[in-house]
């Protein structure tokens, strides 16, 4: 016991904090939109662990492995035109989900046309979301697409992000940043 006994309780700790952390913020978003999800999305070395936490607190994984989904960036924009894209991941493969990170609603209304399935506003405010969500309704655009919120995102304002309409609010603080649990081991003597 004495051996294992720092570890254990460091990886207990950390797991029993995002799990209670995604707990609360899944009951602040539910208390607004029971149909919003709430993700994790950083990749940590405990991601195995980390994504079972978020998990048992009633979140969503995002992704376990980078070969779960097509994740386009804006690294990956700077270098190929979002609809190419876009064309290239769905050429690639007919099964996995093609997920576009656009920061402009004139982006998210490019890439729903192009075909993604997700369309992840990134650091974009409550207001600017409204009015993507808004634009992708007018063009018959927006059952086409599942959206997700991502950056600047905090326990303080996640409720005003889940009253938009979205599908999904991910955060990467969940397993970057989280406060672990106080958990101790007590050996008591022989009485």
């Amino acid at each position: 016991i004495l051996l294992v006994e720092r570890t254990a309780l460091n990886v207990m700790g950390r797991m029993s904090g995002i799990a209670t952390e995604v707990r609360k913020l899944v009951e602040k978003v539910r208390a607004v939109n029971p149909r919003v999800r709430v993700a994790g999305t950083r990749k940590t070395l405990l991601k195995p662990i980390d994504k079972r936490a978020i998990i048992i607190g009633g979140g969503e994984p995002h992704r376990f492995s980078l070969s779960d989904a097509i994740l386009i960036k804006d690294n990956h924009l700077a270098l190929v035109p979002l609809e190419e894209a876009i064309r290239r991941a769905k050429a690639f493969s007919v099964y996995k989900v093609v997920e576009v990170e656009v920061e402009t609603l004139e982006d998210a209304l490019r890439a729903a046309r192009a075909g993604a399935d997700v369309v992840m506003l990134d650091n974009m405010s409550p207001e600017e979301i409204a009015e993507t969500i808004e634009a992708l309704k007018r063009e018959g655009l927006r059952d086409r697409v599942k959206i997700e919120v991502s950056g600047g995102i905090t326990p303080e304002n996640i409720a005003d992000y889940a009253k938009l309409g979205v599908d999904v609010i991910s955060l990467g603080y969940l397993t970057h940043s989280v406060r672990n649990f106080d958990v101790s081991l007590e050996i008591i003597g022989k009485v």
